[in-house]
């Protein structure tokens, strides 16, 4: 019996939901950082085995929203939680239950989903408070399973796997066997663009900057995709910070990308970075709608 159905993963900020997601695929699809709040689009992807297909909604992390791109990304999260067969929460709280988690708990409470909780990151706690935070979520009565993973050194994924494969109805197979995201090359590049700055970045730029792909094309009879981007950020202030003493820190950013950007494509990159200022732009409808941050009307 091949059996099929739609999973999302949701919780706080910078627990490693992307992490796991890409751990569960087996391939880099959402990007990954230390800075809450990295994903700001539900993204799609897909595990096909002999046994079953999982489809995975990876989340922006719930968070109080402070502009509209924030009150976008909580929309993302209420919409993927609606209807869905399996719901995994995941945390990596191993000392205490905090505000955060309790809040997402009583979020999803009366979900009709099967819901299962992730404590990720185990490989960093002793062992007896791992059991003790497992005892007081099973207070809650909320979850059918609980799975302990590390989503980095992919420690206890198959089991989650397993888990959720045993939540799952008889159905079809909704995607092509190799199929692993709905998302088109170009938001995966300018994903990695952003991943790269927000690891060459000072604390008070990475959630004011979005990346846009102004070209991606192939040159004629050559393996060689060329890329034009631009890296928006609110201030001038930012602007310094980004491009870096002699252009060292953005040069920088290129080249992180450009590596990993050639292992997505298969082929050789020329990639050519830009950076503006465009003040307030994480309110400005225009602008947040041009980068795929807004719901059509």
């Amino acid at each position: 019996m091949f059996k099929s159905g739609f999973t999302t993963i949701i919780g706080r900020p910078n627990v490693g939901k992307s992490t796991l997601m890409n751990s569960m695929i087996g391939e880099k699809i959402a990007i990954m950082s230390d800075k809450p709040q990295t994903t700001r689009n539900k993204i799609l992807t897909v595990y096909t085995d002999k046994e079953a297909q999982i489809v995975f909604i990876d989340t922006p992390g719930i968070h109080k929203p402070k502009n509209q791109l924030g009150e976008f990304m909580n929309l993302e999260v209420d919409e993927a939680i609606s209807e869905m067969d399996v719901l995994i929460m995941i945390t990596d709280e191993c000392k205490t239950i905090g505000p955060g988690d309790k809040f997402i708990i009583d979020k999803i409470k009366n979900a009709k989903s099967r819901k299962l909780l992730v404590i990720n990151k185990i490989d960093k706690y002793d062992q007896s408070d791992i059991t003790k935070m497992e005892e007081e979520f099973k207070k809650f009565k909320v979850f059918d399973d609980i799975i302990l993973i590390s989503a980095l050194n992919n420690i206890g994924i198959k089991k989650l796997i397993n888990s959720i494969k045993k939540y799952l109805q008889e159905g079809p197979m909704y995607f092509p066997e190799d199929y692993l995201t709905d998302r088109p090359e170009r938001f995966i590049v300018s994903e990695i663009i952003r991943e790269k700055a927000l690891h060459y970045l000072q604390e008070e730029v990475p959630h004011g900057i979005a990346i846009c792909i102004d070209q991606m094309k192939k040159r004629n009879n050559k393996d060689l995709v060329d890329i034009k981007a631009t890296i928006l950020c609110e201030k001038k202030s930012h602007k310094s910070i980004i491009i870096g003493k002699n252009g060292r820190k953005l040069k920088g950013i290129g080249k992180s990308a450009r590596q990993d950007i050639e292992k997505l494509l298969g082929s050789q990159v020329y990639l050519e970075l830009w950076v503006k200022v465009s003040e307030d732009w994480r309110d400005n409808n225009y602008i947040l709608k041009s980068l795929g941050y807004r719901r059509k009307s």
